[in-house]
């Protein structure tokens, strides 16, 4: 399956504008030598170091130090052992933690990653289990549970302290801090203890985006552009968030919200982009679809902050009013 293929959704509670930016970004390929038509970069650490998966029998997590050519792909320490189902490596820290899920038996157990080291990280009293961030500290990862042994409903959005071992986990619900739902999900959390992620109030798939301040009493909830569907996914020590949305087209495109500016962009080629991942260098990892269904992963370099802006202009206005952008303000 693919990242989020039983993933969440719902109409959020906050339009950022009305239509789409485009700023002049750079991409590149990336290319799973074992899996041609198939590769998800999903995490990316400030050392530009690169994880995710391809699919050819089963799932199997790669480790890519740039440039992207095939020497530099390497699945040393990055799939677990005894994994039938495969592995997804999904967010690297700092230091080279990663975190993700296997599949052993049909059961998806979620996993840090040290040094060749592998530590399953499940809550306990759940039966699906899956990591899908890291902070660069290494300390805290977001993901999410279900008593679903499929996991295709009741999924809980959680983060889990006692990295970069995780030997000894602490499990804070972030569920509780979203509108009631059917199902949510944690996919980011940096080093102040802002997480993201998405949730559905449905049931029926349509995803509103959240954005948690660490002791805030609730989440904020968003939508890029005003979509009817918005999925965060990645957020770096500077605030800026990643993700995708439905646009007015009907096709998912990737978003970079950085201080409020809302940018859109699509790899070259692209009919459904998905932003995944993205460090404090500005360089943001993900995937995208091709007209001939290849999956295709991507490293996309973002323009300075100040030509970024020219392209978000007039975007900005309402979701500089968010508490989240006042909050980054008094810690800066």
């Amino acid at each position: 399956m693919k990242r989020h293929s039983a993933a969440l959704g719902a109409a959020g509670l906050l339009a950022l504008g009305t239509g789409t930016a485009h700023a002049d970004i750079a991409f590149t390929n990336i290319v799973d030598p074992l899996n041609p038509t198939f590769t998800q970069a999903l995490g990316i650490n400030d050392s530009s170091t690169i994880v995710g998966y391809g699919n050819a029998t089963t799932f199997n997590g790669f480790e890519l130090r740039l440039p992207p050519v095939p020497p530099n792909f390497s699945r040393v320490n990055q799939n677990v052992p005894g994994a039938d189902g495969g592995t997804q490596v999904i967010g690297i820290s700092g230091t080279g933690t990663t975190v993700g899920f296997s599949v052993t038996g049909g059961v998806n157990n979620g996993f840090a990653q040290t040094g060749g080291s592998f530590t399953p990280v499940d809550q306990p009293g759940t039966a699906f289990n899956q990591l899908l961030g890291i902070n660069k500290s290494g300390t805290v990862a977001a993901g999410y549970s279900s008593t679903d042994p499929a996991g295709a409903t009741l999924q809980k959005a959680y983060t889990v302290s006692g990295g970069p071992s995780f030997t000894s986990p602490t499990f804070a619900d972030i569920n509780a801090k979203l509108p009631s739902n059917f199902n949510s999900q944690a996919t980011g959390v940096n080093d102040a203890g802002t997480v993201v992620g998405f949730y559905d109030t449905t049931g029926a798939g349509v995803f509103s985006a959240f954005e948690y301040l660490a002791g805030a009493p609730m989440a904020t909830s968003f939508q890029a552009f005003g979509s009817s569907s918005t999925v965060a996914l990645g957020i770096n020590d500077l605030g800026d968030i990643v993700g995708d949305y439905i646009g007015a087209d009907g096709l998912m495109h990737g978003f970079l919200d950085a201080n409020g500016v809302f940018t859109s962009f699509d790899p070259p080629g692209s009919v459904g982009t998905t932003a995944n991942g993205i460090n404090d260098l500005g360089q943001i990892v993900g995937f995208y679809t091709d007209a001939n269904d290849n999956t295709i992963g991507f490293l996309a370099q973002v323009p300075e902050p100040a030509t970024l802006a020219l392209f978000g202009s007039g975007l900005a206005g309402l979701a500089l009013i968010r508490r989240r952008r006042r909050s980054r303000d008094a810690t800066a």
